[in-house]
Protein backbone atom coordinates (compact mmCIF):
# COMPACT_ATOMS: atom_id res chain seq x y z
CA UNK A 1 0.00 0.00 0.00
CA UNK A 2 2.89 2.81 0.56
CA UNK A 3 4.32 1.65 -2.53
CA UNK A 4 1.07 2.42 -4.50
CA UNK A 5 0.25 5.51 -2.26
CA UNK A 6 3.47 6.57 -3.40
CA UNK A 7 3.47 5.85 -6.80
CA UNK A 8 0.25 8.02 -7.34
CA UNK A 9 1.37 10.96 -5.50
CA UNK A 10 5.21 10.64 -7.14
CA UNK A 11 3.25 10.60 -10.74
CA UNK A 12 0.85 13.76 -9.00
CA UNK A 13 4.07 15.83 -8.08
CA UNK A 14 5.62 15.33 -12.06
CA UNK A 15 2.11 17.48 -13.01
CA UNK A 16 1.87 19.58 -10.40
CA UNK A 17 4.30 20.14 -7.80
CA UNK A 18 1.95 21.35 -4.97
CA UNK A 19 -1.13 19.96 -5.30
CA UNK A 20 0.13 16.58 -4.06
CA UNK A 21 2.05 18.46 -0.91
CA UNK A 22 -0.68 20.53 -0.20
CA UNK A 23 -3.70 17.35 -0.02
CA UNK A 24 -0.79 15.53 2.45
CA UNK A 25 -0.11 18.32 4.57
CA UNK A 26 -3.51 19.54 4.85
CA UNK A 27 -5.21 15.97 5.43
CA UNK A 28 -2.57 15.23 8.28
CA UNK A 29 -3.05 18.87 9.86
CA UNK A 30 -6.95 18.63 9.28
CA UNK A 31 -7.98 15.08 9.60
CA UNK A 32 -7.51 11.62 10.96
CA UNK A 33 -6.73 10.04 7.73
CA UNK A 34 -3.22 11.19 7.07
CA UNK A 35 -0.45 10.98 9.93
CA UNK A 36 2.97 11.51 8.47
CA UNK A 37 6.29 10.46 9.82
CA UNK A 38 8.39 12.44 11.95
CA UNK A 39 10.70 13.02 8.81
CA UNK A 40 7.98 14.71 6.77
CA UNK A 41 6.06 16.18 10.19
CA UNK A 42 7.02 19.32 8.68
CA UNK A 43 4.08 19.73 6.04
CA UNK A 44 1.46 20.25 7.87
CA UNK A 45 2.98 23.32 9.49
CA UNK A 46 0.54 26.35 9.05
CA UNK A 47 3.30 28.53 7.27
CA UNK A 48 4.03 25.80 4.86
CA UNK A 49 0.92 25.21 3.91
CA UNK A 50 0.51 28.67 3.46
CA UNK A 51 3.43 29.30 1.21
CA UNK A 52 2.41 26.12 -0.73
CA UNK A 53 -0.89 27.42 -1.87
CA UNK A 54 0.63 30.55 -2.61
CA UNK A 55 3.56 28.87 -4.84
CA UNK A 56 0.77 26.61 -6.59
CA UNK A 57 -1.68 29.77 -7.22
CA UNK A 58 1.70 30.83 -9.26
CA UNK A 59 2.10 27.65 -10.89
CA UNK A 60 -1.32 27.63 -12.18
CA UNK A 61 -1.39 30.92 -13.49
CA UNK A 62 1.84 30.31 -15.28
CA UNK A 63 1.04 27.25 -16.71
CA UNK A 64 -1.66 28.36 -19.02
CA UNK A 65 -0.26 30.91 -21.02
CA UNK A 66 1.97 29.56 -24.04
CA UNK A 67 5.86 30.49 -23.83
CA UNK A 68 5.85 31.09 -20.12
CA UNK A 69 4.56 27.40 -19.49
CA UNK A 70 7.66 26.74 -21.12
CA UNK A 71 9.81 28.63 -18.89
CA UNK A 72 7.70 27.40 -16.17
CA UNK A 73 8.60 24.03 -16.98
CA UNK A 74 12.28 24.68 -16.70
CA UNK A 75 12.05 25.63 -13.58
CA UNK A 76 9.91 22.92 -12.38
CA UNK A 77 12.23 20.57 -13.72
CA UNK A 78 13.68 20.71 -10.15
CA UNK A 79 10.55 21.51 -8.21
CA UNK A 80 8.57 18.65 -9.07
CA UNK A 81 11.06 15.97 -9.10
CA UNK A 82 11.85 17.33 -5.62
CA UNK A 83 8.41 16.91 -4.28
CA UNK A 84 8.20 13.81 -5.75
CA UNK A 85 11.07 12.42 -3.39
CA UNK A 86 9.05 13.83 -0.70
CA UNK A 87 5.31 12.66 -1.17
CA UNK A 88 6.59 9.14 -2.09
CA UNK A 89 8.95 9.34 1.37
CA UNK A 90 6.03 10.76 3.43
CA UNK A 91 4.12 7.75 1.89
CA UNK A 92 6.89 5.47 3.02
CA UNK A 93 7.33 6.41 6.51
CA UNK A 94 3.75 7.38 7.45
CA UNK A 95 -0.03 6.31 8.66
CA UNK A 96 -1.99 6.98 5.45
CA UNK A 97 -5.97 6.38 5.40
CA UNK A 98 -5.59 3.12 7.98
CA UNK A 99 -4.08 0.70 5.19
CA UNK A 100 -1.07 -0.40 7.45
CA UNK A 101 1.30 2.00 5.71
CA UNK A 102 4.20 3.68 7.92
CA UNK A 103 6.05 0.08 8.27
CA UNK A 104 8.91 2.59 7.20
CA UNK A 105 8.77 4.58 10.31
CA UNK A 106 11.90 6.56 10.67
CA UNK A 107 12.45 7.32 14.41
CA UNK A 108 16.31 6.15 15.09
CA UNK A 109 18.71 9.49 13.92
CA UNK A 110 20.87 6.27 12.65
CA UNK A 111 18.03 5.16 9.88
CA UNK A 112 17.62 8.33 8.43
CA UNK A 113 20.72 7.60 6.42
CA UNK A 114 19.59 4.42 5.40
CA UNK A 115 17.97 2.50 2.24
CA UNK A 116 14.27 3.08 4.46
CA UNK A 117 13.94 6.49 3.85
CA UNK A 118 16.00 7.05 0.91
CA UNK A 119 15.34 4.41 -1.86
CA UNK A 120 11.36 5.63 -1.50
CA UNK A 121 12.69 9.24 -2.20
CA UNK A 122 14.95 8.58 -4.64
CA UNK A 123 11.91 5.99 -6.91
CA UNK A 124 9.79 9.55 -6.38
CA UNK A 125 12.48 11.59 -7.56
CA UNK A 126 12.66 9.26 -10.41
CA UNK A 127 9.01 8.95 -11.43
CA UNK A 128 8.34 12.47 -10.97
CA UNK A 129 10.75 13.60 -13.52
CA UNK A 130 9.83 10.80 -16.18
CA UNK A 131 6.13 12.54 -15.71
CA UNK A 132 7.14 15.72 -16.10
CA UNK A 133 9.61 15.56 -18.82
CA UNK A 134 6.82 13.93 -20.71
CA UNK A 135 4.84 17.31 -19.68
CA UNK A 136 7.39 19.37 -20.36
CA UNK A 137 8.26 18.13 -24.27
CA UNK A 138 4.71 17.76 -25.04
CA UNK A 139 3.63 21.05 -24.40
CA UNK A 140 5.67 22.92 -26.78
CA UNK A 141 4.83 20.74 -29.78
CA UNK A 142 1.17 21.30 -28.65
CA UNK A 143 1.47 25.34 -28.27
CA UNK A 144 3.08 24.75 -31.69
CA UNK A 145 0.11 22.98 -33.10
CA UNK A 146 -2.82 24.94 -32.15
CA UNK A 147 -1.13 28.24 -31.96
CA UNK A 148 -1.19 28.41 -28.14
CA UNK A 149 -4.79 27.25 -27.81
CA UNK A 150 -3.86 24.02 -25.72
CA UNK A 151 -1.85 25.46 -23.07
CA UNK A 152 -4.98 26.34 -20.77
CA UNK A 153 -6.88 23.38 -21.77
CA UNK A 154 -4.13 20.70 -21.47
CA UNK A 155 -2.35 22.77 -17.60
CA UNK A 156 -6.22 22.85 -16.73
CA UNK A 157 -6.55 18.92 -17.19
CA UNK A 158 -3.14 17.86 -15.55
CA UNK A 159 -4.10 19.75 -12.65
CA UNK A 160 -7.56 18.34 -12.19
CA UNK A 161 -5.42 14.83 -12.67
CA UNK A 162 -2.88 15.79 -10.74
CA UNK A 163 -5.66 16.30 -7.81
CA UNK A 164 -7.61 13.44 -7.99
CA UNK A 165 -4.89 10.79 -8.49
CA UNK A 166 -3.41 12.30 -5.19
CA UNK A 167 -6.80 11.79 -3.86
CA UNK A 168 -6.97 8.29 -5.16
CA UNK A 169 -3.01 7.61 -3.49
CA UNK A 170 -4.45 8.45 -0.22
CA UNK A 171 -8.26 7.04 0.02
CA UNK A 172 -8.02 4.24 -2.97
CA UNK A 173 -4.20 2.89 -3.53
CA UNK A 174 -5.11 0.06 -4.57
CA UNK A 175 -6.77 1.80 -7.98
CA UNK A 176 -3.29 3.87 -8.70
CA UNK A 177 -2.34 1.22 -11.06
CA UNK A 178 -5.12 1.81 -13.48
CA UNK A 179 -5.19 5.34 -13.02
CA UNK A 180 -1.36 5.30 -14.28
CA UNK A 181 -1.79 3.25 -16.70
CA UNK A 182 -4.79 5.28 -18.23
CA UNK A 183 -2.70 8.32 -17.91
CA UNK A 184 -0.04 7.32 -19.66
CA UNK A 185 -2.37 5.96 -22.59
CA UNK A 186 -3.79 9.36 -22.80
CA UNK A 187 -0.20 10.59 -22.72
CA UNK A 188 0.81 8.66 -25.59
CA UNK A 189 -2.58 9.45 -27.55
CA UNK A 190 -2.54 13.13 -26.90
CA UNK A 191 1.41 13.57 -28.21
CA UNK A 192 0.79 11.56 -31.26
CA UNK A 193 -2.13 13.66 -31.75
CA UNK A 194 -0.12 16.90 -31.43
CA UNK A 195 2.75 15.64 -33.60
CA UNK A 196 0.22 14.81 -36.47
CA UNK A 197 -1.31 18.33 -35.88
CA UNK A 198 2.29 20.04 -35.22
CA UNK A 199 3.66 18.36 -38.70
CA UNK A 200 0.48 19.68 -40.73
CA UNK A 201 0.57 22.87 -39.16
CA UNK A 202 4.33 23.21 -40.03
CA UNK A 203 3.57 21.91 -43.84
CA UNK A 204 1.07 24.56 -44.42
CA UNK A 205 3.33 27.18 -43.27
CA UNK A 206 6.19 26.19 -45.66
CA UNK A 207 3.28 26.20 -48.41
Amino acid sequence: MELLSGLGLATSSGLNAYIPLLVLGLLDRFTPVVELGPSFAWLSNGWILGLLAVLLVIELLADKFPAVDSINDAIQTVVRPTSGGIVFGSAATSEIAGLGAGTLTVTDPEAVAGWQTWVPVVTGIVIALVVHLTKALTRPMANTATAGTAAPVLSTGEDIVSAGLSLIAVFLPLVVVLAVIGLVVVAVVVRRRMRRRRDRRLRSGSV
